[in-house]
């Protein structure tokens, strides 16, 4: 049975998580790693969730306030094993509905292009491509999402 748990980025779980995350993406970003991961730092992220699998854990997602009324979402991850079997859909649906409880309208991401099975995943999950935002403006492989919470 999968559990999610509401925690922050202090939970010793979703930081191994994302040291699986940060291996992944070093190999996929390649000589842009270093970049994308000045803007990856979990050392304040107080909206955080890691799904468990009989007590095992095998995902994470975060958000943090982009603005009054928008949130980022980051670090969202799932093991090998557990991909296309919803567990990353269950992640981003409570970390949008926690935000929504919080009074937040907008979700916006930020994915490489490289990183092909994520655009599809956001696309699926009814998430429209912007144009790219903040730190990301000019960068040719980020692909920046918004949906309306």
């Amino acid at each position: 049975m999968l559990e999610l748990i509401k925690t922050d980025s202090n939970n010793q779980d979703f930081i191994n998580l994302v040291k699986q995350l940060d291996s992944y993406l070093k190999v996929t970003d390649g000589d842009e790693h270093d970049f994308y991961n000045q803007f990856n730092s979990i050392d304040s992220l107080k909206h955080t969730i890691v799904a468990y699998l009989d007590n095992i854990p095998v995902g994470c997602g975060a958000f943090k306030p982009f603005n009054e009324n928008t949130v980022e979402v980051k670090r969202m991850f799932t093991t090998e094993v557990t991909r296309e079997k919803g567990v990353a859909t269950q992640i981003l649906q409570s970390l949008e509905n926690w935000a929504k409880t919080l009074g937040y309208h907008y979700s916006i991401l930020e994915t490489g292009i490289r990183q092909v099975e994520a655009v599809k995943f956001y696309k699926k999950c009814n998430y429209q491509i912007i144009d790219n935002y903040g730190q990301y403006i000019g960068i040719e492989n980020s692909l920046c999402f918004k949906k309306e919470l």
